[in-house]
């Protein structure tokens, strides 16, 4: 009975979701990386790829959260958007003792995941 509590628990829907969403961005990051070795792209189409990276797992993310709550699911992919967003940041903290990007980067990076997510929940 407990169990069934904690697998249809709306936080453990996120943390589920958050999870799959690293791990997808993990992958499309190697992938991203192969394609710097081998291709030589230049700094601009990298810096797309990585957008894309944070878009992707993001939406994937609120699709996942959508997918496990009945209601509100717009919201709920938000949530994820946001928690995806402040884990990112928190690790990207503790790799680089700082954080190496200017304050508009970070906001246009928030909204992205925000948006993001919130577009998986909707569609889910």
């Amino acid at each position: 009975m407990e169990n069934s509590i904690w697998k249809k628990s709306k936080v453990m829907v996120v943390l589920k979701s958050l999870m799959i969403s690293y791990v997808v961005t993990g992958i499309l990051l190697l992938i991203l990386a192969a394609l710097l070795f081998k291709l030589e792209l230049d700094e601009g189409k990298v810096t797309i790829g990585i957008i894309a990276v944070y878009i992707i797992s993001s939406f994937l993310g609120g699709w996942i959260a959508g997918k496990g709550v009945e209601s509100r699911k717009f919201m709920w992919g938000l949530i994820v958007g946001c928690a995806y967003f402040v884990m990112l940041t928190i690790i990207s903290l503790l790799a680089n003792q700082s954080l190496q990007a200017e304050p508009w980067q970070l906001i246009t990076t928030f909204l992205m995941c925000m948006g993001g997510g919130m577009l998986g929940g909707m569609l889910a």
